[in-house]
């Protein structure tokens, strides 16, 4: 069985590994800093918004390694940003290959993800220093964080395969996607605490799965002081409605995808 799936699936992983290579050098061509960037650009947005939020806004995030927590919260943003942002037109930006070659579709949109997973590995590290030095709140439970990252990459992809096959047809999805960052971007615990809005807010709040794996990935790794979706409810059974919402839209973006990738050669 093992021997069939590494055969189906042999020149897939072969052109998905060639595509993350590619991508990841052409980003960073003819840049004097080259990979260096991976790791500047959110330290530079979390040193801005730092000093704007913390020092001058004074917002007290209730932990003790603020710096950490912030920085943490910055990168999964970043990530969900460039998995979606770049998926967007990653089916379309391939149209001249797929006219050309016969290949699967999804590794197109595969290799953007898998491109960020990269740049968000890099840039743990850096938070994995703020953490050591400011401190933190471990224990086993910070065992269970692959697995919030696994749902982070999931809900990504999921979004991100939407949005590609979508854009083919409709390039307006490129405009409606940036508004839509625009109020992801206000509506997730980012740069605020979670517990700033009411009650009934919070319950609304963390029901968005980014919200949800930040906020748990924040109290397994940085700080156990963090609201979670569970500390909001009071249920550790609440923990299952974001799960569920992002495997609904995992089902629901590969079906799409798949019905819509059978076309995408004669209508690009």
């Amino acid at each position: 069985m093992i021997k069939k799936l590494k055969n189906r699936y042999r020149y897939s992983t072969i052109l998905l590994n060639q595509l993350v290579k590619t991508d990841f050098k052409l980003r960073y061509q003819n840049s004097v800093l080259g990979y260096l960037w991976s790791l500047l650009k959110p330290l530079f947005l979390f040193l801005i918004m730092y000093m704007v939020f913390v020092k001058v806004l004074n917002v007290d995030f209730g932990v003790k390694n603020s710096g950490a927590y912030l920085l943490l919260g910055l990168v999964i943003w970043s990530f969900f940003t460039e998995v979606t942002g770049g998926s967007v037109g990653a089916i379309v930006g391939k149209g001249d290959l797929l006219r050309k070659l016969s290949f699967p579709r999804y590794v197109i949109v595969l290799s953007t993800g898998f491109s960020a997973l990269i740049n968000l590995c890099l840039n743990l590290l850096i938070v994995g220093l703020f953490i050591l030095i400011g401190g933190s709140d471990t224990s086993w439970k910070i065992l269970l964080a692959p697995l919030i990252f696994a749902e982070l990459f999931v809900f990504s992809l999921a979004l991100g395969f939407f949005l590609s096959a979508a854009f083919v047809k409709l390039r307006d999805i490129g405009h409606i996607w940036d508004v839509i960052m625009q109020a992801l971007f206000y509506i997730t615990p980012i740069f605020f605490p979670i517990t700033l809005a009411p009650l009934w807010a919070q319950k609304i709040l963390i029901l968005n799965p980014l919200a949800q794996i930040m906020q748990d990935l924040r109290y397994l790794l940085v700080s156990h002081h963090t609201t979670t979706i569970n500390s909001v409810y009071g249920s550790s059974w609440s923990r299952l409605i974001p799960v569920i919402i992002t495997l609904i839209m995992a089902f629901i973006a590969s079906l799409y995808f798949r019905k819509k990738s059978k076309y995408f050669a004669e209508e690009i």
